[in-house]
């Protein structure tokens, strides 16, 4: 186990949590069709705040008729309260601590790493990881991401059809089976400040419901009124993607995701391990409104998304996967008793926490106590709201609920009792009555940083280290080719590559879309093949060239 291990007392036998039973839909009734259509439409930095979830702040008629005629979850969370580790998760299936993926972020914002002594690097999991896009392109379906990617690494060209402002399903060839991603970035935490001066599409005088850890101050208001406006302008760009697919023909033929990345976009919610950073919204609307109206209550994890996928594409589950189906027909038998989260640097402000929660407490370790609660992220700061509770907390006008955050030190351990408080304010671990739950959540965490290799509180550039040696990024071997019972073999001696090709008519140029290689190819009428190798976190590889003069 790489990560420095923090010194805890485990005294005694840890006891089995007694936990509400989560309910969930008659699945084995539900006809998925083979090989259906899937499509993922992505919210950013949005909690379920939204009426099928209780909060009748505003209406949104698109995501109301999603959970009409859909599953509506309850329990979904993400591995992290920000944007790329819970992407790498998505796109891999597996943590991001596992992958090297757990700071935000290794290759962009290189200002910020610079200023703190990191080199830009990206993520390398392990070598038989894929991006699951590329998965289902090797099993016949065509896949697209419009536009946000976000990785923690390079994408390899394998990876999407297509990947840009452009990408549709409209664009596949007819007949195929498509994956669909569409990204929508309207409630990204940025567009609270860059949208202030719009126009509200909620009333300026709304009564909009505060939070006890922010002021009830005007600015805040606005920026919680910007908030609900941004998730409307959201709720009306999901019905533009309903509309196109009714008007495809394409409606019942699809099975259609909406979530959110993480939580939401205020101060307290978006990187932390609090649910008000981790809990996300998810409908899954069937063909045909399948299970309309019902509710599941299992608790899902972003680290499932990848098999849930596969298991409805009718696509064998990898072994290298860190989650479990929970739609489908490689569905998992039992549902998940706990999910886990991590978070570390943000920009440059280093923290080592880990989480995890079962159906109702939430366990937190902080492995950097000394550190405060509150980190001085720059990019959050452009914020009115955060702006307002850094001039409250100079003037020692906020709130004990409001001051928690600001605290100069954390004990090592933090339990939650999320249903008699949501806001995960009251710390019961030193509570007596706790004593069992908190034993069996201690080793429920360290079972999971074991599991996944959690480097923790490990010097990030030593970390880096164990990912590219020497700092250096390492190459993706080259692509080779040869010759065999009349067909033309391409390999990589890197292990985990991934093979990208485009066969090409003499005098043609080379495209930007790249078949992603599983089999020989058999001779026809090319005149020459042009393959690139790429693991992921190595470079790609230089280009590769086989011509029928060859």
């Amino acid at each position: 186990m790489r990560y420095a291990s923090l010194v805890l007392l485990l005294l005694g036998t840890a006891c089995t949590n007694v936990l509400e039973q989560p309910s969930s839909p008659d699945y084995g009734v539900l006809k998925i069709p083979e090989r259906p259509n899937i499509l993922w439409l992505v919210a950013e930095d949005m909690s379920p705040v939204i009426p099928t979830y209780g909060d009748s702040t505003i209406s949104t008629p698109n995501l109301s008729r999603l959970a009409r005629e859909g599953v509506q979850f309850t329990h979904m969370f993400s591995v992290s309260g920000v944007c790329a580790p819970s992407r790498f998760g998505i796109a891999t299936g597996v943590y991001p601590t596992s992958g090297g993926a757990q700071h935000m972020r290794t290759s962009s914002r290189i200002e910020y790493m610079e200023s703190i002594g990191v080199i830009p690097y990206e993520a390398v999991p392990a070598p038989e990881v894929r991006m699951m896009s590329e998965s289902l392109r090797m099993h016949g379906y065509y896949t697209t991401n419009n536009a946000k990617q976000d990785y923690q690494f390079r994408a390899p060209v394998t990876a999407w059809d297509e990947n840009g402002n452009q990408a549709h399903w409209r664009n596949r060839p007819d007949g195929m089976p498509f994956f669909s991603v569409f990204n929508f970035g309207v409630t990204h935490e940025s567009q609270i400040w860059r949208r202030a001066a719009d126009s509200l599409w909620v009333e300026a005088n709304l009564d909009v419901p505060i939070p006890p850890y922010l002021p009830d101050t005007e600015l805040v208001r606005k920026d919680v009124r910007r908030m609900y406006s941004n998730i409307r302008i959201l709720d009306a760009r999901i019905g533009q993607m309903l509309n196109q697919l009714e008007a495809d023909g394409l409606l019942d033929k699809t099975i259609i995701f909406f979530y959110s990345d993480h939580g939401g976009p205020l101060p307290r919610q978006k990187r932390q391990l609090y649910d008000s950073g981790l809990h996300v919204p998810l409908l899954v609307r069937f063909p045909e409104a399948r299970l309309a109206g019902t509710v599941d209550s299992q608790l899902v994890s972003f680290i499932d998304l990848a098999p849930t996928a596969f298991s409805l594409a009718g696509i064998p589950l990898p072994a290298y996967l860190e989650g479990q189906a929970f739609l489908g027909a490689q569905r998992a038998s039992q549902p998940r008793r706990y999910i886990h989260a991590a978070a570390d640097r943000f920009d440059t402000e280093y923290d080592t926490k880990r989480a995890v929660r079962d159906a109702r407490y939430k366990y937190i370790r902080n492995f950097r106590p000394n550190r405060g609660y509150y980190l001085a992220v720059t990019y959050r700061e452009q914020m009115a709201s955060m702006q307002e509770l850094l001039r409250l907390r100079e003037e020692g006008g906020l709130t004990p609920a409001q001051a928690q955050w600001f605290r100069t030190s954390k004990p090592i351990e933090e339990l939650f009792d999320t249903q008699v408080d949501p806001h995960e304010l009251n710390n019961i671990a030193d509570d007596p009555a706790q004593t069992e739950r908190l034993m069996a959540m201690r080793e429920e965490l360290d079972t999971w940083m074991a599991a996944v290799n959690d480097p923790g509180t490990m010097p990030e550039m030593e970390f880096v280290a164990t990912l590219w040696p020497n700092h250096v990024q390492p190459h993706t071997t080259p692509v080779t080719f040869h010759r065999e019972d009349g067909q033309l073999h391409l390999t990589s001696a890197t292990k985990g590559a991934s093979i990208g090709y485009q066969v090409l008519d003499k005098g043609e140029s080379l495209g930007t879309q790249w078949q992603v290689y599983t089999d020989p190819i058999t001779p026809g009428g090319w005149h020459s093949v042009h393959a690139v190798a790429h693991r992921i976190g190595y470079a790609p590889s230089e280009p590769s060239n086989f011509s029928t003069n060859d």
